[in-house]
C-alpha cells in the first residue's frame, strides 16, 4: 500500500491537487496558485464498495422511455426561451455558466424581472455574489426591485441542522 503524503498542494483557482509544488497549475494553467495544505484522507465507509455497486438500476433502451411534453413558461426574453427549448419547465433547475463579465447575472436578473412582472414568484440564489453585488447589477440594468435575492450562504444557514434547545 502506498504511503499517504503529509501535505499536498492545492490550486486556489481550480482545486487541482499535486504531491509537489508547481509554478503553474497543470489543469487551469494559472501561475503561483498552488498552496500547501495538510492532507486529509477521505474516510472509508465500511462495506461501501465502489460507486456502481451502490445503485441497482440497469440500462434502459431509449425507445422504451416514455416521453412527455412539459408545460413551459416564457422567460420574457425570446433568445433565452429559444435556448431553453421554449421556456422554463416548472420544477427544473437551469445552470448558467460562462466567463466572468459576459452578463450571466444581468440576463438572469432581467429574466427574473420579466417573470415577476407576469406574476410568477422568483427567488434568485447566488453562489458567488453578495446581495449588494446583485443589487448593483440590477440597478445598472434599471430594473424594479420586485424579486427576492439571497446568497447560497444564507440558504445553507437556514437549512443547516441546529442543535436542540
Amino acid at each position: 500500500m502506498a504511503k499517504l503524503p503529509a501535505t499536498i498542494f492545492v490550486c486556489q483557482n481550480c482545486g487541482s491537487q499535486s504531491r509537489k509544488w508547481l509554478g503553474q497549475c497543470p489543469d487551469c494553467e494559472e501561475w503561483n496558485t498552488l498552496v500547501e495544505e495538510r492532507f486529509r484522507a477521505a474516510p472509508q465507509t465500511k462495506g461501501a464498495g465502489n460507486f456502481s455497486s451502490q445503485f441497482s438500476t440497469s440500462p434502459i433502451a431509449y425507445d422504451t422511455i416514455e416521453s412527455q411534453d412539459d408545460a413551459r413558461t416564457s422567460t420574457g426574453i425570446d433568445e433565452m426561451d429559444r435556448v431553453l427549448g421554449g421556456g422554463i419547465v416548472a420544477g427544473s433547475l437551469v445552470l448558467i455558466g460562462g466567463a466572468p463579465g459576459i452578463g450571466k447575472s444581468t440576463i438572469v436578473i432581467q429574466m427574473a424581472d420579466k417573470l415577476g412582472q407576469n406574476g410568477i414568484k422568483v427567488l434568485y440564489v447566488s453562489g458567488e455574489e453578495s446581495e449588494r453585488q446583485i443589487k448593483c447589477v440590477a440597478s445598472v440594468s434599471e430594473l424594479p426591485q420586485k424579486t427576492s435575492f439571497c446568497c447560497l450562504k444564507q440558504i445553507c444557514n437556514l437549512y443547516s441542522p441546529r442543535p436542540p434547545r
